[in-house]
């Protein structure tokens, strides 16, 4: 067994742990399914999911219905919750309708993305090991887990408040956030598609504002999701706030803006024009 295989059989069981403590800890007044605690049996589920759909990927050597199955675990788990979790309210409802309407939006877009591209390069040297490309689908049962913590913990909790300033204030920051992530990919989108501009940046629109509106506005609708969930939570269940903290850290110093400013220094660092707009504009919040 190579080494990376062998590291990655290591990180397996703790990236299982931490699930599991997580689910332990958001379980404090959760509803009860069959004797368990609803929000714990949900997590479960999410990992579950990726598991299952990892096999077929795997045989297939395909991470096409990576992002898909992503956004499906975010719906099939929201759905779920709604389903089963006692006395639903309309802050509940509201949160379930957000989840659900991001989860849409963005796994049709990223699906569709993978499909037009035929392939995902970040996935190239993963495929071929089990445990390697294992790791990656649990991870994704991670990054659901944290992500709609607070959301799913207020579904799913017992203790139910009428909507409020918080729920109003926590939808106007999730709408903001939104339609600027919305926007962003629209305009890259159809900037990539114009035959004229093959081999350039995009530096226009939203893009003019920030080298990565899309992930700021990622980063905001989870913040909103965040506030409309504080009137609810109690004890061990404020650990859900790790969930915008989470979005921030991983599309900041992981997977996202580190990856792409590397992919788009290789190809134009040095260029004026790429070096000047580097100069003028912010990485994540948009100037005014």
């Amino acid at each position: 067994m190579k080494k990376t295989d062998r590291n990655a059989l290591l990180v397996l069981p703790i990236l299982i742990v931490i699930g599991l403590l997580f689910a332990y800890s958001g379980s404090q007044g959760s509803s009860m399914l069959a004797g368990y605690p609803l929000f714990g049996l949900l997590i479960g589920l999410a990992f579950l999911i990726q598991w299952v759909v990892f096999i077929p990927s795997y045989l297939n050597q395909t991470e096409k219905f990576f992002d898909l199955t992503g956004s499906l675990t975010y719906i099939s788990i929201t759905v779920l919750a709604v389903m089963f979790s006692a006395g639903v309210d309309g802050r509940a409802m509201l949160l379930a309708a957000l989840v659900i309407i991001w989860a849409v939006r963005l796994g049709t877009f990223l699906f569709s993305r993978i499909k037009q591209a035929g392939k995902d390069d970040r996935f190239d040297a993963l495929k071929p090991s089990f445990f390697r490309f294992l790791n990656v689908w649990t991870i994704q049962g991670l990054w659901v887990t944290f992500t709609m913590a607070a959301a799913l913990v207020a579904i799913t909790t017992t203790t139910r408040k009428p909507l409020d300033l918080f729920a109003i204030i926590g939808f106007v920051v999730w709408l903001i956030g939104f339609v600027i992530e919305v926007v962003a990919d629209a305009q890259k989108r159809a900037f990539s598609a114009n035959p004229t501009n093959k081999g350039r940046f995009i530096q226009s629109g939203l893009w003019a504002r920030s080298r990565h509106p899309n992930y700021f506005g990622e980063i905001v609708l989870w913040v909103g999701v965040a506030i409309i969930a504080l009137p609810v939570l109690q004890g061990w269940q404020w650990v859900a706030l790790i969930s915008p903290v989470f979005v921030t850290l991983l599309l900041t110093r992981v997977s996202g803006v580190p990856l792409l400013e590397a992919k788009a220094d290789k190809k134009w660092g040095g260029q004026k024009d790429y070096e000047a707009y580097k100069q003028a504009t912010p990485v994540l919040i948009p100037r005014l």
